[in-house]
């Protein structure tokens, strides 16, 4: 399973078609999103809205895509925390808290296809997986060095999560509550890296893509903040 690290142009340039077809099928309600670009997963309503839907076989893909989400959705939470604690800058707060409701929503389905939980019994900046440890090490200890390339990583983080998401779309989610889960993921993401990008042009700073497609990271930007019931 393909993961952090430079991905094909081949989902790279499929990113935005396919994330906009997930999205039509997303009722606002389930996804509130601040002015501000934060945004939070309600689990009651998405709960609701899941427990609607088919119960499904699931494939060892879709399993292994969930797990690995799982923790990746807690590594962007705990070094948002980390950076707050650094810099004390609202953007890392106000995210760090979005991520939580995101990977709690992963825990959802985890659940609900009774799969092991592998962020269970896991503090801060522990994880299972060997990758998203290592990257979590390289990650918080590269935003210590000033409030610029702590605003780098978030946006980074997000480029990540979107590409690992679209992957996932593209090559094993199939259930269409998985689906649903990770349309509003993506969502969530695009949010937070157009908070990201903002926070460094109050530096003075033109961020550009480090994993993105330049023209996918561009029609993101020129987007307003995907708003929901907030």
């Amino acid at each position: 399973m393909k993961s952090l690290r430079t991905l094909s142009l081949l989902f790279a340039v499929s990113l935005l078609a396919t994330a906009c077809q997930v999205e039509t099928l997303l009722p606002p309600e389930v996804l509130e999103v601040h002015e501000q670009g934060f945004t939070r997963i309600d689990l009651t309503d998405l709960g609701l809205h899941i427990s609607g839907l088919p119960m499904e076989v699931i494939a060892e893909g879709e399993a292994e895509s969930l797990a690995f989400m799982r923790e990746e959705e807690k590594l962007a939470r705990d070094v948002y925390r980390a950076l707050y604690y650094t810099w004390e800058r609202s953007v890392f707060h106000n995210i760090s808290q979005s991520e939580q409701t995101h990977t709690d929503a992963i825990l959802v389905l985890l659940q609900r296809y009774e799969l092991p939980d592998p962020a269970a019994d896991r503090g801060p900046g522990e994880f299972e997986n060997t990758e998203l440890q290592a990257l979590y090490d390289e990650l918080t200890e590269q935003g210590e060095a000033d409030l610029e390339t702590a605003l780098r990583v978030g946006a980074a983080i997000e480029e990540i999560d979107l590409l690992d998401i679209q992957e996932a779309l593209n090559e094993f989610i199939d259930n269409q509550d998985i689906a649903f889960v990770y349309g509003n993921l993506m969502r969530g993401s695009r949010n937070h890296l157009r908070a990201f990008v903002a926070n460094l042009e109050t530096l003075g700073v033109t961020y550009e893509p480090r994993y993105l497609n330049p023209t996918d990271f561009e029609t993101i930007l020129s987007q307003p903040v995907e708003t929901g019931s907030l």
